[in-house]
């Protein structure tokens, strides 16, 4: 038997962050154990925690999908950092944890919230025109909607938009048969000081996880990849909030700080549910 936790990430309000199944002690349970299991939760992701297997890691995460396994996620790798020091894990290295997934090592250090240091990109650049032409057309935007298209993908295959207001991303109503197979990325900033809770960027994500394209409530991944295009570019400073999931009663809030040449993506991380894998 396996202990479970449901872990809230990227808001501090229950039930209003992206919320993640974290398996523990999983290294007893096959690949088709994982999937069938990522099924029945029924989560974008549900994590298993297994004995390290490369030096320096404090543990490994194999993160699922119900469509497979992906090498990276964000808000599952803060939900399985917080999961695994609630379970009494204890890092290495103090104040920072070390997480072995199929995209290599990621540190996850200790502060006000949990934070990990964002992977290289493994996609990057300017986004093809005819490429950007169907990506509106499917969104349902204007040509003028977007400054700049750009590949951010750190995994999951991100593509991101900047778009021109805020308003324009919350009004996106995308066509999702003419997303199907997209992972797209919006995302617009606020006028400097114009919200009293700091919020600084608008994100929405948008994408299909085998059953049917629809919007992630709060995206770590996503957020990494955008950080790292936009703070480069000069279109964003390098420490500032995200909001995500405003359309879908969500409050995400992801912090982003760029220090020293690392992106560091930042949440709150809250168990809601423990259980027991009794199967």
């Amino acid at each position: 038997m396996s202990a479970v936790r449901f872990v809230d990430v990227f808001s501090t309000t229950p039930f209003r962050g992206n919320a993640l199944a974290v398996v523990h002690d999983a290294d007893g349970l096959t690949d088709d154990d994982m999937l069938a299991v990522a099924r029945w939760t029924n989560l974008s992701e549900t994590t298993f925690l297994c004995a390290p297997t490369q030096e320096g890691a404090d543990y490994r995460v194999r993160i699922w999908t119900i469509g497979g396994e992906l090498p990276f996620a964000g808000h599952p790798t803060l939900g399985s950092a917080h999961a695994w020091l609630e379970a009494g894990g204890v890092p290495a290295r103090e104040g920072v944890v070390v997480q072995e997934c199929a995209a290599g090592l990621v540190e996850v250090r200790r502060r006000e919230h949990l934070a990990f240091a964002a992977p290289p990109l493994t996609r990057s650049g300017p986004v093809d025109a005819d490429e950007v032409a169907r990506v509106v057309a499917a969104l349902r935007l204007q040509p003028g909607d977007v400054l700049e298209a750009a590949w951010v993908d750190n995994g999951p295959g991100w593509l991101g938009l900047l778009l021109r207001s805020p308003e324009v991303v919350l009004a996106a109503d995308p066509d999702r048969s003419a997303c199907a197979g997209m992972k797209l990325g919006l995302a617009a900033a606020y006028p400097e000081g114009s919200r009293a809770d700091g919020v600084g960027l608008e994100v929405r994500a948008f994408y299909s996880d085998g059953r049917d394209y629809g919007e992630d409530p709060v995206t770590g991944s996503l957020n990494a990849g955008l950080a790292q295009w936009l703070v480069p570019a000069g279109h964003l400073p390098p420490v500032y909030t995200a909001a995500q999931g405003t359309v879908i009663g969500r409050e995400g809030r992801v912090h982003v700080t760029v220090e020293d040449g690392t992106t560091w993506v930042a949440g709150a991380t809250r168990t809601l549910v423990t259980g027991t894998l009794t199967a």
